[in-house]
């Protein structure tokens, strides 16, 4: 791999346009972000798997989504710690294109365990009934394990594109990360035609979840609306209302991000700010929402932590 290209290593940037002595600043805002994350996630996850009660779909599936952003977050935000801290952005050639594989594998994770969410709201509001027969234990597994097995593929297809290329120029990477456009435009070779499938592959990967997510809420309002009950209503907010808060944090940033990228921006500190928006915000934001908003995940640490000042 190295002998075909006179680069070993790329640089992450981060902000371009960030004074070095904000660096600092910079970190510890970073590892701020990156505690929360560890602490939340890390709290639902015990949360869930320690609890026996809480072994159900809904919440098999919140861990997923918890286990995939925790790892997202250990996989990119250490690089730019030291990268601030040190001022050494250094990433091997080798260990770009393992992190470009693992960002864009665990951001459909993300995506695809969203749709399984909405999936999961559906059957219980519409098909309260058939609920347990039809959203099992098992079966919540199985369509997790699914998520990981096609984001992985997806993620090895990525890195496919970018392995063979030559890179004999520039290796600064705008970015906290490596991606699949931010690292092809550095290459030798023209690589419009990779830049332009990874971008019409990201906007499908993410617009088919989106898609599906709203077609749920769709059916589900229909449904709520045509039985015309109160009470139905008040479910639909309970059981729902963290969902939607998950969906607009995941989703929104990305939207305005593809749609500016394609009119104004290619790398910015617009674009990077952008881009840690909608990578790292849901990724702590996410299992405090569920953990507030969830009835059962707020009993049990409610219960967990009047235990502990017992």
């Amino acid at each position: 791999m190295a002998n075909k290209s006179e680069v070993f290593h790329f640089i992450l940037v981060g902000f371009p346009g960030l004074p070095e002595k904000f660096y600092a600043m910079a970190a510890s805002v970073i590892i701020c972000v990156y505690s929360l994350s560890l602490c939340a996630n890390i709290t639902a996850i015990m949360i869930i798997l320690l609890k026996a009660h809480l072994h159900q779909p809904m919440y098999i599936i919140i861990l997923n989504l918890a286990v995939s952003d925790l790892i997202f977050d250990t996989a990119t935000l250490p690089n730019m710690i030291v990268r601030y801290f040190t001022g050494d952005g250094t990433l091997s050639f080798t260990g770009c294109l393992f992190q470009m594989g693992m960002v864009h594998s665990l951001n459909l994770v993300d995506s695809l365990t969203i749709m399984l969410m909405a999936f999961d709201r559906y059957v219980a509001i519409c098909k309260p009934l058939r609920y347990h027969s039809i959203i099992t234990k098992r079966v919540a597994m199985a369509l997790c394990g699914l998520v990981w097995l096609v984001a992985s593929s997806i993620g090895l297809f990525v890195m496919s594109w970018a392995l063979p290329l030559p890179f004999c120029g520039p290796n600064r990477i705008l970015l906290f990360y490596c991606s699949l456009a931010q690292v092809t435009v550095l290459s030798c070779t023209d690589t419009s035609a990779i830049r332009r499938n990874g971008f019409y592959a990201g906007i499908i990967m993410h617009v088919g979840p989106f898609t599906l997510n709203l077609i749920s809420y769709i059916v589900i309002i229909a449904s709520i609306c045509l039985t015309s009950r109160s009470e139905n209503w008040k479910k639909l907010y309970n059981t729902c209302i963290a969902h939607w808060f998950v969906i607009t944090l995941f989703y929104l940033p990305r939207v305005i991000d593809y749609g500016i990228q394609a009119q104004i921006l290619s790398s910015t500190d617009v674009f990077v700010l952008l881009s840690c928006l909608y990578a790292f915000i849901p990724h702590f934001s996410s299992p405090i929402i569920f953990c507030l908003r969830t009835q059962e995940i707020r009993k049990t640490l409610r219960k967990i932590l009047s235990e502990k000042k017992l």
